[in-house]
């Protein structure tokens, strides 16, 4: 019998200067389409607004 993962889509807000990442919505401008789990954004990937690392976000509940 098949089984549906039903994952709710967290958000991830930059500690240095606030931008969401929402994973619902990904970050198209910057090539990560909606959907993308925080754990599928490549380690390299920076905060648009201030070019913050992925390790200086945090998980948020909004």
């Amino acid at each position: 019998m098949p089984t549906t993962e039903t994952r709710v889509y967290r958000c991830y807000m930059c500690l240095i200067c606030g931008f969401i990442y929402d994973e619902a919505e990904g970050s198209p401008a910057e090539g990560i389409p909606p959907g993308t789990r925080w754990e599928d954004v490549p380690m390299n990937w920076t905060c648009p607004e201030c070019a913050a690392r992925k390790e200086d976000f945090e998980m948020v509940e909004i």
